[in-house]
């Protein structure tokens, strides 16, 4: 049996929109279902940690011995319901929850953005000029990536808690970070020197990547041409390396995000880093594994939130590699 078809006059064709590279990509991601489900999880953790301070239905350090270790959907002595129960002190640890994960996603993020910004700019230097230029940054990056990152924060980390002054902080930004942790001064110096360290030992793997997609953008004809037409080095680079070396480095900003959350609860179960009173989630399992036994709740509540947080980030970038690379057809 023949199959007809209908040919679409070439008018028609010139008059169809093109689709902009913007809405290939968003619409690539939207079809990974799995990554968009991660967007989900991962903005309701978000939403937990904003609004802490406004839906917290109790004070987050306020300890009462007299309703310690409840379970779940458990009513202390005075009628008060605890959603997810208390801890050893006897603080609700819904409130803690909410509280830690402001603390842990923030401690994620801000790492991220700082070492992702250092990355981007010494993987440009270093791939666009080359030389010595590119001599210098790759052996301090080799020197850096020598480094092991969670002892230097147990050590660190250490040193801080007994001289909490040590910490070198100007009082603006001390004041800043207080807010946005919703955590005292003093926490906060702990809480910025975990950011700075996790920042400064962790850019190397974006400067590579950077480094790596600098050299094969920059040998292309229009890089050539714009030199011709005089276009200086800073607008070469901001206006046609940078654009087109972005992609894989947006994949790369979600792996670190859950690269640096893992690290951050690491230290805190070990009893090092960010430490109680003030809630993260690392440091809550890092309390509870005394109690495991005992109250085996305790640790899987402040547990789930790493798990689901750290697959919902692996995911999206999962999402954005698939969408953004140029093989992907349909």
């Amino acid at each position: 049996m023949a199959t007809t078809t209908t040919a679409v006059p070439a008018d028609e064709l010139s008059r169809r929109p093109s689709e902009s590279q913007s809405a290939i990509v968003l619409r690539r991601f939207r079809k990974h279902k799995t990554a968009m489900i991660s967007i989900g999880v991962l903005a309701f953790f978000l939403l937990l940690a904003l609004l802490a301070p406004l839906i917290a239905p109790y004070p987050r350090d306020t300890p009462s011995l007299q309703a310690r270790f409840l379970t779940p959907f458990s009513t202390d002595s005075d009628g008060n319901f605890h959603l997810l129960g208390t801890d050893h002190l006897g603080r609700d640890y819904f409130t803690r929850l909410l509280y830690a994960s402001r603390v842990s996603l923030g401690t994620a993020i801000f790492s991220t953005l700082i070492s992702t910004a250092i990355g981007l700019t010494l993987g440009m230097l270093a791939g666009y000029f080359g030389g010595w230029v590119d001599t210098l940054i790759s052996r301090s990056l080799e020197v850096v990536a020598s480094f092991p990152t969670i002892p230097i924060l147990l050590i660190l980390s250490s040193v801080v808690v007994q001289n909490i002054n040590a910490v070198p902080i100007p009082d603006f930004l001390n004041r800043f970070m207080a807010w946005s942790f919703a955590v005292t001064e003093r926490e906060s110096r702990i809480i910025f020197m975990i950011i700075v360290v996790l920042a400064l030992l962790g850019w190397t793997g974006t400067c590579r990547l950077m480094r790596g997609m600098v050299l094969s953008v920059r040998e292309n004809v229009y890089i050539e041409s714009s030199r011709a037409l005089g276009a200086s080095n800073a607008r070469i680079m901001g206006k046609h390396v940078f654009p087109n070396a972005l992609p894989p480095m947006i994949v790369d900003f979600t792996l670190n995000v859950n690269a640096f959350l893992v690290a951050e609860s690491a230290i805190s179960v070990l009893g090092f880093g960010i430490q109680d009173p003030t809630p993260t989630w690392g440091n809550m399992v890092n309390f509870a594994e005394s109690y495991m036994f005992q109250h085996p709740w305790m640790p899987i509540i402040p547990t789930l939130p790493i798990l689901l947080c750290s697959m919902a980030v692996n995911y999206i970038g999962d999402g954005l590699r698939d969408a953004l690379d140029p093989r992907q057809r349909g």
